[in-house]
């Protein structure tokens, strides 16, 4: 069920025009310069960019996987412990982090994942 950092890495590479940088503690993962995600190696978390009502969604099905990051323009971050998600499920949730962040026509260089 756990998903390996080598996976994550495998499935935001995957999304279009993403940037992935590297700080002492995190990595930062972007869209034509805007924020969707992050990750703290050290924690095994990803930090992720969705709606709130996603993220509170997901806070109260599994507290023992998501927990609530901030919340910043009517958005809710959200902490996943790759420990606790299967590889397809992760896949969907950055995807979506990506596609909030992502100008239309970048989306739209992704269609069969858009639908």
């Amino acid at each position: 069920m756990a998903t390996t950092d080598r996976q994550l890495f495998g499935i935001v590479d995957a999304l279009a025009e993403v940037q992935r940088s590297s700080g002492q503690q995190y990595d930062t993962f972007r869209v034509r310069g805007k924020v969707f995600g992050y990750f703290w190696p050290r924690t095994q978390t990803v930090g992720l960019k969705q709606t709130l009502s996603e993220q509170l969604a997901l806070v109260a099905e599994r507290p023992d996987v998501f927990e609530v990051q901030f919340t910043a323009g009517g958005f809710g971050w959200v902490v996943v412990h790759l420990d606790g998600i299967d590889a397809d499920e992760l896949g969907e949730l950055v995807f979506e982090a990506w596609r909030l962040s992502a100008p239309d026509d970048v989306v739209a260089q992704v269609p069969d994942l858009a639908r």
